[in-house]
């Protein structure tokens, strides 16, 4: 069976204009304006200082691989601070670091990176 003309354009006509807005609708959601959810990233780590050793515990509980650096600032002047190599923390795993100074520690901190 063959549609008239009139009919085949008019059936055209009406599936362009039902596709449109659901093409419409999706390009509205995805620039809605609306910020996008935060990515969680970085293990969670803990310090402690035992004189002039430093021993760092970091723990990754997230899917994303961070690289971690275990920083130490001595207090002499003349005492060599010190930056340990990276260390790549997966999901689920628990790194130690450690470091010392000669003498007294002034400050540590963690640095965190995203592994690519």
């Amino acid at each position: 069976m063959r549609l008239p003309r009139s009919l085949a354009s008019v059936t055209v006509a009406a599936a362009l204009v039902i596709s449109l807005p659901y093409d419409a609708m999706s390009r509205a959601r995805a620039g809605d304006g609306k910020p996008s959810a935060p990515t969680l990233f970085g293990a969670t780590c803990r310090t402690a200082v035992h004189g002039s050793h430093v021993v760092a515990y970091c723990h990754n509980p997230y899917v994303d691989t961070d690289r971690v650096r275990l920083h130490i600032e001595c207090d002499r002047w003349w005492d060599i601070d010190t930056d340990s190599a990276p260390v790549d923390t997966g999901p689920a795993m628990t790194v130690r670091l450690t470091g010392r100074c000669w003498k007294n520690v002034r400050s540590v901190w963690i640095s965190h990176q995203k592994a690519r």
